[in-house]
């Protein structure tokens, strides 16, 4: 195995069926590209005559579209950008967190990353989408489902606030389990 020498970025991406890890080699003399997601090889480019430019490649379950942006800054310094679905990483991950919710938690021994698509209502489990029941109950919705042998329910209801809009709140059990911040 071919040692990273060449490795110039790292970014960390958390989308709804996990955080994904993208690391970029960039061989400034060769030209070489190497986009790995996940430690898993998805794009190789050996000799490369310009050395800007970009390499577009898809992420996660969803097959998310991604851009790394090679850009020279000075001389022989490049500035190295990633893009999710057209906006930068810290765009994307700001609009993602008004569409989404995210919960990490630990049942029986097992650690679990829970997302709620707001758009769709979709409930992903560890980079697994779930079968899920919706029903309306006296004060919004609730959205149940499973996890390992716990019964679990994403309760909606309005914060009566036009500003703060649903609020979506996890329950496993009887306990309310706190949002993550990603």
């Amino acid at each position: 195995l071919e040692k990273m020498t060449d490795l110039v970025a790292v970014w960390e991406v958390a989308l709804s069926d996990g955080v994904h890890k993208i690391e970029f080699e960039h061989g400034t003399t060769s030209g070489k590209r190497v986009v790995y997601v996940d430690g898993k090889e998805e794009i190789r480019k050996e000799w490369m005559f310009k050395l800007v430019g970009k390499e577009t490649f898809p992420v996660g379950a969803a097959n998310t579209k991604a851009t790394i942006n090679i850009d020279a800054i000075s001389g022989f310094a490049y500035e190295y950008t990633l893009e999710i679905n057209g906006k930068s990483l810290k765009k994307y991950m700001e609009s993602r967190s008004k569409t989404t919710n995210t919960w990490i938690l630990s049942l029986g021994g097992m650690d679990y990353r829970i997302v709620l698509e707001k758009d769709t209502m979709d409930v992903w489990c560890n980079g697994q989408k779930l079968e899920t029941a919706g029903e309306f109950v006296e004060d919004g919705t609730e959205t149940h489902f499973s996890v390992g042998d716990h019964s679990c329910c994403i309760k909606a209801v309005s914060s009566g606030k036009r500003k703060e809009g649903i609020i979506h709140t996890l329950i496993v059990g009887d306990r309310e389990i706190p949002e993550a911040v990603e």
